[in-house]
């Protein structure tokens, strides 16, 4: 290896370290978040296929409770759980969502169910989500700039009596105290046209999108004030307001997106149960959702339908899960180096 010569009395150079590349660092994070994930879904579908096999009693007859089977099917579904469960768990791992086994309560396949019910709870509780999140960030930003004035005393108590309110609870009060809306399902029988399903549809949405707004709301509102407080006694606020810049920039530009990062997390960790619905409130608003189905499907039991609900819902939250990790690390390069 080659050494750097000086002048004679010139004291050397210190040797300078080498920096580790950005894309490196983030390179290494997202394998590391990726590979927790599959290893979280793998773990999700060893559970989902044993779990629903370790249940007492003859597995034929949770798989076909309250169904009329002719005596060819029967030998057939018992051939079938008869095999060896390594082979069947094989059989399960190469494409978990193929089910040749139909619902008990519908008789019909269990993931033709599912998709059916994907669409009106992704609606349902992405709306809700969606006007939470922005009115909640408005009202933590607003809130937790001016700590301790009215609108903050008002606020927090407000948010903390409605984050203390169960879903089902306030969708039933609002049931109560609004009745001249609709009080179930997604449309009207009878209305036809596009433009008036979508005015049916969205005012069958008022009730059970106001009820899921409510909780979501308190809570983001919570988290974004909490983090903006937390973030107005750090020592680069100072210095921005020492630099001359106004308190609206200090607020928009330093201030408020470091203090967006845990609530941005927690919206994306709350979209991984999009999929999986809000139970109590599909089954107040008797909303044909994902949440709706579970229900029946407990009622059952429907063996097969609960195995696959429980999938997808794992699927949507590992997926989520994962995206708001990444989300961090983007957001805050500093996750990444970590």
């Amino acid at each position: 290896m080659a050494t750097a010569t000086t002048a004679p009395g010139v004291p050397p150079t210190p040797a300078v370290p080498a920096r580790t590349p950005f894309l490196a660092g983030t390179r290494g994070y997202v394998i590391r978040k990726i590979s927790w994930s599959c290893g979280t879904l793998l773990f999700v579908l060893v559970f989902n296929f044993f779990l629903f096999r370790m249940l007492p009693g003859d597995p034929i007859g949770l798989y076909s409770r309250g169904r009329n089977m002719a005596p060819e099917q029967l030998i057939k579904l018992r051939a079938q759980l008869n095999r060896p469960i390594g082979t069947q768990f094989l059989e399960y791992l190469s494409n978990p969502f193929a089910s040749t086994i139909n619902s008990v309560r519908f008789n019909r396949p269990v993931w033709e169910l599912v998709g059916e019910r994907v669409w009106p709870t992704v609606l349902l509780v992405g709306t809700a989500i969606l006007i939470a999140s922005v009115a909640g960030v408005w009202l933590g930003i607003r809130s937790g700039w001016r700590r301790g004035g009215t609108f903050d005393r008002v606020t927090t108590g407000t948010t903390n009596t409605l984050y203390a309110m169960p879903e089902f609870w306030v969708g039933m009060v609002l049931l109560i105290a609004l009745p001249f809306f609709p009080s179930g399902g997604i449309s009207t029988p009878g209305v036809t046209g596009f433009l008036d399903t979508v005015l049916d549809t969205a005012w069958h949405m008022v009730l059970p999108v106001t009820a899921l707004a409510i909780v979501y709301l308190a809570e983001y509102t919570s988290i974004m004030r909490a983090s903006l407080v937390d973030e107005l006694r750090q020592d680069y606020l100072q210095l921005a307001r020492a630099k001359g810049l106004r308190e609206d920039l200090v607020r928009r530009r330093h201030a408020v997106p470091n203090a967006l990062l845990p609530t941005m997390t927690l919206i994306f960790l709350n979209l991984g149960f999009v999929i999986g619905g809000a139970i109590t409130v599909e089954t107040v608003y008797s909303w044909p959702g994902l949440g709706l189905l579970s229900y029946e499907a407990l009622r059952g039991p429907d063996i097969p339908l609960l195995q696959a609900v429980f999938l997808l819902f794992s699927l949507g939250v590992v997926v989520f899960t994962l995206l708001a990790d990444l989300l961090y690390a983007v957001l805050d390069p500093r996750v990444s180096t970590q």
